[in-house]
Formats: structure tokens, C-alpha cells, sequence
């Protein structure tokens, strides 16, 4: 358990490395509360935009003054007319011995590289299947209805072994970190994938993860291209969220290993590129976080992701028990959230009306909640939540970096806050 004296101390740590950024720094005193913590990390972070837009004035969208490469912290960038061109040098958000050779793309966000990437497949690999498992991210799943009717999506259950086998049809599998753990466990045990990409969204992972070392190493193993997709808004910005900002990770494996659809996805990187050209998707300079690279950066960002984790953990057993009566997700294999159903069917509005009421009610109480569509803040957010596979909505609770005794007092409210209202939920 982190005592509220041991969590201000690293919280310190945190607000200490984003005011180092600062060419004017705040020096901000110790935090003497988790409120302060919360408005002290995002007045730094606007701090840090502001000045950046000061000293880069330049820097602009048509690019007409090329005196100077913009800089963000560890991030040079160079490009011309609306970033079509963008070429960025500094750290990988991954482990370096994770992804090895690779190129990276950046982008606008986490549905920018992905919408990229999918729509590019077209001229890249052309008709496949898109393997899909339940629980997968609902707007990319919307994203191929709507606009890459290339793309023939199946619905993978058990056996997976059986729905991977080889077929005629070039086969892409994508597997987002949002799906249940059971789903995800079952995923690696498949010996023998017939696939021709791996598409592996990494959004709900941290960026140095064990899972994504296991996925990348049972990929290697069976010879399979992947490319990993990921927005940097949510666990890559100390829970400040700096800005949008995207990417896509092309893997590469050894050059010389025969590998089925070499030849089908060697031009999906300069094809991926075009489309983020053409869709005006490319990353704004000012959104990449000054503060990212460091030992200092990585060790505060592991601890951060390891306290929500722990929390995420007692939050899953202890809803299991007080709520048994309602259904909900307890078992997301990322542990950054869980969802809460009511007995009687939820509408999109009623699950939003919920999520804010909520977070209202018990923020007036004095708890550190907020309605907000997002997660691994410092506090805890509520919001809507639809599941694709049982089309069914909920309310999504994102486990926040509290003290261990805080997150436990609030966790005992949430549920009796969930109890005591349900009539209300469904009665609108």
C-alpha cells in the first residue's frame, strides 16, 4: 500500500521534471493534496504549450521561415507545407530492445495511425480479412464499417486455433489492447497463425509493457510482419495529457527469413505515409511531451502505470463482491478501467447521464472523480462506455494513481453509489 505521504513525494518528482522544461520554471513547493497535484501538473503542462508556441513562433503551418527545426525537449522535426513531409528525430515512446529496427510514423492521434493504416492496406495488401476479437475498440471496428470496405471483418472465438488457420484470403489480425484477458492469454497460445500482418494496438498498455514484449515475441517467432498503432495522449503524458498525438511502429524482422506476405506488406509504411499526407493526419510538433526520454521520465511513468495497476486489481475484486448483483467488466487484460451495467438495458444516454452524475455527486463529497472520456489520470474518470460484441452500454470507471487507502474509500463509494441508484438509471 502507498501511503499519502509517499504518494505526494513522487508526485513531486513528477511536477519537478515537467518544470525543469520550462525555460521560466514555477518551482512549485511540494504538493500538500491530491487537488494540488491535479492543478499543479496541468497549469505546468499549459505553461509548457504557451512557451513552446512563444519561442517557436516561426514554426508555423506553411512552413515559410526555414531559419530553424523546430524542437520539443528530446524531439527535432523538420517539414514543409502542413507537415505532409514530417520527419521527426528523438526517443522512442518503447523499449528500444522491444522494437529493434523499426520506422515509426507519427500522427495526430491514436485513430489517426490506425485510419491510416487500414485505409492504406488497400493499396498495400488489397481484399482481406480483418480478424477482430470481442471487446475490440468500437470506433476502429466503426472506422472499417464506414470506410474501408476492403476489408471483410470476422468476429475470432474459440477455438482460436481453427480461426486462424491458413486460407486463401490475405488474413490481418488486430489485436487491441482493450479486449478481455482471456481473450488476449488465448491469442498467445495459438502455435501455428496463418496471417499475413499483425496489427497490434498498444494504446491501453504501457509503452514498456511486458505484454508487448510477449506479443512481439510470439510474432517474431512465427515470422509475422506487425505494426503497432498507439495513442500517446493517454499513458505516455504523466496523466497531464500534453496533446494529441499518434503512431504507428512498423517491426521489422530479420531481412533475409522468408516471411508469407513479405511482398504484401513491404509498401505499407510509404503507403500508410500517403494517406496520413492526404487525410491531413500528421502530428503537431507541440504535442510531443518535452518531458519524455529520461531515466527520470521512465522510472516516474512505470511507477504511475504500476499504482493504477494495484489499484485497478483491488478495484476488480472488490466490485466483484459488493456488486455481484449487476453485471460488469471486471477483466479488461490492460487493468487501466472497469465497466458497471445496470439490471434493465442502458442507451447511450442514459449510460452518459449516469457517468456524469456520479462523478458529480461524489466530487461534491470531495472525492477526486470527474467526468472525463479518458484514463490514467490522478483521478479517477466516469464516462459512457458501449461493448461491441454484446452491444450493450455501460459505465466505465478509469482507475486513477490515488494512495492506496483514498482509492479504496472511493471505490466503497462509487459501488454504494451504483447500488443506491439504479432505479434512477433506468427510469431516466
Amino acid at each position: 500500500m502507498e501511503t499519502i505521504r509517499a504518494y505526494l513525494e513522487r508526485k513531486h518528482e513528477e511536477l519537478r521534471l515537467l518544470d525543469a522544461c520550462l525555460r521560466s520554471p514555477l518551482h512549485f513547493a511540494g504538493p500538500r493534496s491530491v487537488d494540488e497535484v491535479i492543478k499543479s501538473k496541468f497549469q505546468i503542462t499549459a505553461a509548457l504549450r504557451a512557451e513552446h508556441a512563444l519561442h517557436d513562433w516561426k514554426a508555423t503551418e506553411t512552413a515559410w521561415s526555414h531559419s530553424r527545426c523546430p524542437v520539443s525537449g528530446p524531439f527535432a522535426f523538420r517539414y514543409d507545407y502542413q507537415r505532409a513531409d514530417l520527419e521527426v528525430r528523438g526517443p522512442s515512446f518503447y523499449a528500444p530492445e522491444d522494437v529493434g529496427a523499426c520506422e515509426t510514423i507519427y500522427t495526430s492521434s491514436g485513430m489517426a495511425a490506425i485510419s491510416a493504416l487500414l485505409l492504406a492496406s488497400a493499396h498495400a495488401i488489397g481484399k482481406a480479412d480483418l480478424l477482430v476479437l470481442p471487446g475490440s475498440y468500437g470506433e476502429t471496428l466503426e472506422l472499417v464499417r464506414s470506410y474501408a470496405r476492403h476489408l471483410r471483418l470476422i468476429a475470432v472465438e474459440n477455438p482460436l486455433d481453427r480461426a486462424l488457420a491458413a486460407s486463401t484470403s490475405a488474413r490481418i489480425l488486430l489485436l487491441d489492447s482493450c479486449i478481455d484477458a482471456t481473450a488476449f492469454e488465448a491469442i498467445l497460445r495459438c502455435a501455428s497463425p496463418a496471417l499475413d500482418l499483425l496489427v497490434f494496438d498498444t494504446t491501453c498498455f504501457a509503452s514498456r509493457s511486458g505484454r508487448i514484449r510477449r506479443v512481439l515475441r510470439w510474432a517474431r517467432r512465427r515470422d509475422i510482419p506487425v505494426v503497432m498503432v498507439r495513442s500517446h495522449t493517454k499513458l505516455d503524458s504523466l496523466g497531464a495529457e500534453y496533446g494529441r498525438l499518434g503512431s504507428a511502429v512498423f517491426v521489422r524482422w530479420d531481412e533475409n527469413a522468408p516471411r508469407a506476405g513479405r511482398a504484401r506488406c513491404e509498401r505499407l509504411p510509404a503507403e500508410t505515409r500517403n494517406a496520413i499526407r492526404l487525410l491531413g493526419g500528421a502530428a503537431l510538433p507541440a504535442h510531443f511531451p518535452p518531458y519524455v526520454g529520461t531515466a527520470a521520465y521512465h522510472m516516474l511513468t512505470k511507477k504511475r502505470v504500476a499504482a493504477i495497476l494495484r489499484n485497478g486489481r483491488r478495484t476488480a475484486r472488490y466490485f466483484a463482491s459488493e456488486l455481484a448483483a449487476w453485471p460488469a467488466e471486471l477483466n479488461f487484460t490492460h487493468g487501466l478501467y472497469v465497466t458497471l451495467g445496470a439490471t434493465r438495458f442502458l442507451d447511450e444516454a442514459a449510460a452518459r447521464r449516469a457517468a456524469e452524475d456520479m462523478s458529480d455527486d461524489l466530487s461534491r463529497k470531495g472525492f477526486p472523480i470527474r467526468h472525463a472520456g479518458s484514463f490514467g489520470f490522478d483521478f479517477a474518470a466516469t464516462e459512457w462506455f458501449h461493448n461491441s460484441a454484446s452491444d450493450q452500454y455501460s459505465v466505465r470507471v478509469a482507475i486513477p494513481d490515488l494512495p492506496t487507502a483514498l482509492w479504496d474509500d472511493l471505490s466503497t463509494a462509487i459501488a454504494r453509489w451504483w447500488a443506491t441508484h439504479q432505479l434512477e438509471l433506468v427510469e431516466g
